[in-house]
């Protein structure tokens, strides 16, 4: 089968695609024929052994050959399954993460049946299908924390990318007040999505206008908590994504009645992604899908999404 490999770490051009020998399923796994994939900030800082500390789990000096295929939002179809396996059946259409096994960015990959796996929602293409896991289970993990009820208010910075784009419908459907930071151009798409207010990051400092929040979310990894500590109503909590000093903030502040939160490592669960499976049938959550690439422009899709400008997910489709 084709796959994008790689062996060291380094700027997208160290990925290339080869021919390596394809996947058989254990007992208790499926064999997925991968119809479309997506490339996202896992996948890109894995790739780029940044932060360098995180190279303690990757590899060092090279990365891990277990992980020698990225990739690990998937949609496809089952074509093969092991013994043990009986919730899914050869011909199912599917959609999950294969969370730190990767290995979707290729023509077939395997998945545990107890993974975080699923029927496709019906009325969803298997490019919407493989936009959902990712950004939004993350999401999840950190609005989790905040209690988010009717009459709470986040603010959630970074509201157009994948997690943002998440957050701010996750935010909306728990029925919190939402306000989103991001560029002028994408006022509309988070609008859309269930924002009631639009900060233009661009144009003014949240930090500055008076403003205080029951959350802020941090979704892509761009304001400390110690510039929006401010902007937090006593009890609030900082959701942070991203960077490692977070984690001893979050200790930290524990008990103080401003709080930094960091749920690491991300849980990844069946029931969240049968959870957003339902909200997407019920048509209370979709994915943003920015660009779409064929597998052969992985290189392009890997370069887009390092720019840092990518408004919500890019598809890797595998079968058109």
């Amino acid at each position: 089968m084709r796959a994008v490999v790689w062996d060291r770490y380094g700027p997208p051009e160290v990925l290339r695609i080869e021919d390596v020998p394809q996947p058989v399923p254990r007992p208790d796994e499926v064999l997925i024929q991968v119809h479309a994939a997506t490339v996202n900030r896992t996948d890109a800082e894995l790739r780029a052994g940044q932060p360098l500390a995180a190279r303690i789990v990757s590899g060092f000096p090279r990365p891990r050959r277990a992980w020698r295929i990225l990739g690990t939002e998937v949609a496809g179809v089952v074509v093969a399954k092991g013994s043990l396996v009986s919730e899914f059946a050869i011909g199912d259409e599917v959609f999950g993460v294969n969370a730190y096994r990767f290995g979707t960015h290729a023509e077939f990959v395997c998945m545990r049946e107890g993974a975080a796996l699923a029927h496709k929602p019906s009325g969803e293409s298997f490019a919407e299908a493989a936009a959902v896991c990712d950004g939004a289970m993350l999401a999840l993990g950190c609005l989790r924390h905040a209690n988010l009820t009717k009459g709470r208010s986040i603010l959630i910075y970074g509201a157009s990318g994948s997690i943002g784009t998440a957050a701010v419908q996750l935010a909306r459907y728990f029925g919190a007040e939402v306000t989103a930071v991001c560029r002028a151009a994408n006022s509309g798409l988070v609008r859309s999505l269930g924002a009631d207010r639009v900060i233009d990051f661009t144009q003014e400092d949240f930090t500055k206008n008076g403003q205080a929040y029951d959350a802020v979310f941090d979704a892509v990894g761009k304001v400390s908590f110690p510039h929006c500590k401010g902007s937090l109503r006593p009890g609030g909590k900082y959701l942070a994504t991203d960077h490692l000093s977070n984690l001893a903030r979050a200790q930290w502040t524990r008990f103080s009645d401003r709080q930094v939160v960091f749920p690491v490592p991300p849980r990844y669960t069946k029931q969240d992604v049968l959870f957003l499976k339902q909200l997407m049938e019920a048509g209370k959550y979709r994915a943003v899908v920015d660009r779409r690439y064929p597998l052969d422009q992985v290189l392009e899709a890997t370069r887009y999404v390092a720019t840092g400008q990518k408004i919500g997910n890019v598809v890797l489709t595998v079968i058109s």
